[in-house]
């Protein structure tokens, strides 16, 4: 399913997409998924892609992360590129933390071993810290010794925030984190994770189809559609 989306945006740029073309070849031709998109992203932004499955947006989050090369166009994070159609950085050096859809958290792992998972290079003491700080921002103090799966759904999804939170990225990727939960959690959710990257001046972009969800934690909605523009609207 094609999507033809440009995109306006403000001029402070933190993050741009600038012509990036996305698919994969087929014995058919080529499926293009992704066309001509070019947004800019401020510093501190929180901004949702809302749209139906298969318009693409899930495809610019994951050529964002770095797992999806680039047909056209290019991306840059604070002045740095990281992918062109010729060139690429490898997802674990773009400095972006993303967190899914299912959590992905590892079963045989505590929750404070999750979330200094991805803390290398630093002392023991160091890595406690500051899955202590974690811990203590997104509302789990005394979860650490606990399992994932003596957890409710909301709190294992917080802790894959504060994983994804950990290693301090540039940017963070939310791919549809909430639509497991039901509709009262998910805006609930929302809302706490928007106050906390606030409280961070954390940029962020979220893919959603839920309109309360993006409400409640965008400060900026673009409504994707295929064969259609972008369109942007202020929710700060």
């Amino acid at each position: 399913m094609n999507t033809h989306s440009r995109i306006a945006s403000p001029p402070a740029s933190f993050l741009s997409l600038e012509g990036v073309c996305l698919g994969y070849d087929t014995p058919a031709g080529l499926n293009e998924i992704v066309r001509d998109c070019s947004v800019t992203l401020a510093r501190g932004e929180i901004a949702c892609l809302l749209g139906p499955s298969g318009c693409g947006k899930s495809t610019i989050l994951r050529a964002i992360a770095g797992f999806e090369p680039l047909r056209a166009g290019a991306i840059r994070l604070n002045g740095k590129t990281l992918a062109t159609p010729r060139t690429a950085l490898a997802p674990e050096r773009r400095n972006v933390g993303m967190v899914f859809q299912d959590y992905a958290l590892f079963p045989h792992l505590t929750v404070a071993q999750n979330i200094a998972f991805g803390l290398r290079g630093q002392s023991r003491r160091e890595r406690d810290k500051c899955v202590a700080r974690m811990l203590e921002l997104v509302g789990l103090p005394l979860a650490g010794a606990a399992w994932p799966h003596e957890l409710s759904g909301g709190q294992q999804q917080r802790v894959a925030l504060a994983r994804a939170l950990a290693p301090a990225p540039q940017l963070l990727l939310l791919d549809e984190p909430f639509s497991s939960l039901d509709s009262d959690l998910r805006e609930r959710l929302a809302t706490e994770v928007r106050d906390i990257l606030r409280a961070l001046n954390h940029t962020a972009i979220l893919v959603t189809h839920n309109m309360a969800e993006a409400q409640a934690m965008a400060t900026r909605i673009g409504t994707m559609a295929p064969g259609r523009p972008v369109q942007w609207v202020s929710c700060a």
